[in-house]
């Protein structure tokens, strides 16, 4: 049985009310609070891309919708604009929940207190709403206005949530190629997908880690250059070991160890020397002695040495490997690293070593760039990190008395550190991004993830700060990332978000 005239109306005016109330309560509190809300729709998974003009656009839409409730020759175009609206929003949240990497912490926007769940079920209820305005009010019309009109109105009825779900279809599938591929420094942040499993107090903050392998974790100390301090993977130690040099007649300046087991290296690329021995009884040979200096190395396997080392010519730095089978051979590719003002301090940088890849990454420390070269130097890929910064900000003075070149500021770090496991890399970034709060920067290092592969963004997340100390080195092994703050070493275990982008 059909309501009649009155009650019907009733009915349109409480639905129009309702509208009138929510909009106009969102609306206005995303403008009030628009830092926030914008902040908000930079984590979205689905709006990241285009939080800058979605976050101004959305709360006029919705004032606007309401000056068409309010004037009767114009209520059908809002009723319409209030349908179209809903449908859109409830095919957002929807395909947050159903079809993105992560689902946010909060909605944003109105009714913050409610989960996705319930916000889905909340709008969907306000496009029930909608519908029943909209027959209400072409109830009285639709039969007496022909059957031209009708047809009219109907393909508007349905073609509008067509275009809504086909507009968020499309920003999801423009944001994702945008922020995996396009990124202009818009970070996306799930739910933390790291848990703390153990946290140690070292009592000194001189210790670095050597390396990790056979579910130990290896620490070398800068002052004490040649023990080792062996931790199980719950961070207990097992035992402290002192390195045994078959020689120790070198003028040594800046030792560092390396432990790829079943191996370990000693090196000093300022004499320069490299020794290696076997961790069972931490006793290394002398490989190598002379040759090119060296100021970053990191090992490949038992016979070759990654390093950056410099140019005779014209002391730039080229990158290198030395063959411990062949001391007298070191193969060179002056092509890998990119010069943009001198050649040296532009080129400072982390040398990573993918086991799983067999491939070594060189990150650059003041620009956001990397480079995937293979065992035999021969380069694989040119990649970016989402840091906008792509030449050194650096200010070099050149001291003519000590025939040396300096810093004449601090220099502006793009990546301060940084960790390879398989085909992902974990970059310890040193720039905020669009929609980050001051407030998480100053309490937490930000790790953003990169699959080399693909050579795409993934995701960040943060790395809480312990005594007011930030991150100073880190390292990950499968589902385990292992983080040196202050005087602390922490375990922390990563989820399924981050494991299963692990090429096998």
């Amino acid at each position: 049985m059909r309501l009649n005239i009155k009650i019907q109306t009733m009915i349109l005016e409480f639905i129009c009310l309702l509208y009138l109330l929510l909009f106009v309560y969102a609306g206005v509190s995303k403008l009030l609070d628009f830092e926030n809300f914008r902040i908000q729709l930079g984590q979205s998974p689905l709006l990241s891309a285009f939080a800058g003009w979605v976050s101004f656009l959305v709360p006029v839409v919705e004032l606007v919708i309401c000056v068409f409730l309010i004037i009767p020759r114009l209520r059908i175009i809002g009723l319409f604009a209030s349908y179209g609206l809903m449908v859109l929003f409830t095919a957002y949240i929807f395909t947050v929940l159903h079809y993105t990497s992560f689902v946010p912490c909060s909605c944003g926007g109105v009714l913050e207190k409610l989960n996705w769940t319930q916000h889905l079920i909340f709008n969907a209820v306000f496009v029930v709403l909608a519908i029943l305005a909209l027959v209400f009010h072409f109830s009285n019309t639709v039969f007496t206005t022909g059957k031209t009109q009708s047809k009219r109105i109907l393909t508007l009825f349905f073609s509008i949530p067509f275009f809504s779900i086909t507009l968020v279809i499309g920003l999801f599938l423009m944001s994702e190629n945008i922020v995996h591929y396009h990124n202009k420094l818009t970070r996306r942040f799930p739910h933390t997908p790291l848990h703390t499993i153990s946290d140690v107090d070292l009592k000194l903050n001189s210790y670095y880690i050597a390396g990790v392998g056979n579910d130990k974790i290896y620490l070398g100390n800068a002052t004490a250059p040649l023990l080792i301090t062996v931790l199980d993977t719950k961070l207990r130690q097992m035992e402290k070991r002192l390195i045994h040099l078959d020689r120790k007649d070198l003028p040594f300046q800046a030792v560092k160890v390396i432990v790829q087991t079943p191996y370990f290296f000693v090196l000093d690329g300022r004499i320069p020397c490299v020794y290696r021995g076997d961790i069972k009884d931490w006793k290394a040979q002398l490989l190598k002695k002379g040759g090119e200096y060296f100021s970053t190395a990191q090992a490949i396997d038992s016979a070759a040495i990654a390093v950056r080392t410099h140019s005779s010519l014209n002391g730039e730095s080229i990158m290198g490997i030395i063959n411990l089978t062949d001391t007298a051979k070191t193969e060179l590719n002056p092509e890998i690293l990119q010069k943009q003002f001198d050649g040296v301090f532009d080129t400072d940088g982390q040398l990573l070593y993918s086991v799983g890849l067999k491939r070594i990454i060189y990150l650059y420390a003041y620009r956001n760039q990397f480079t995937v070269v293979d065992r035999h130097l021969k380069i694989d890929d040119r990649g970016n990190t989402i840091d906008t910064i792509t030449r050194a900000k650096l200010s070099i003075v050149k001291v003519k008395n000590h025939h040396e070149r300096k810093f004449s500021k601090p220099p502006l770090f793009v990546n301060k550190s940084s960790a390879i496991y398989s085909n992902l890399l974990f970059v310890n970034s040193a720039i905020p991004g669009k929609y980050e709060q001051d407030a998480l920067w100053k309490k937490s290092s930000i790790i953003d993830v990169y699959d080399v592969i693909g050579n795409s963004y993934l995701f960040s997340f943060c790395i809480y700060d312990v005594d007011g100390k930030k991150v100073r080195g880190f390292t990950v092994n499968n589902n385990k990332l292992y983080a040196l703050i202050g005087n602390h070493i922490i375990s922390y275990s990563l989820d399924e978000r981050v494991t299963s982008n692990y090429k096998r």
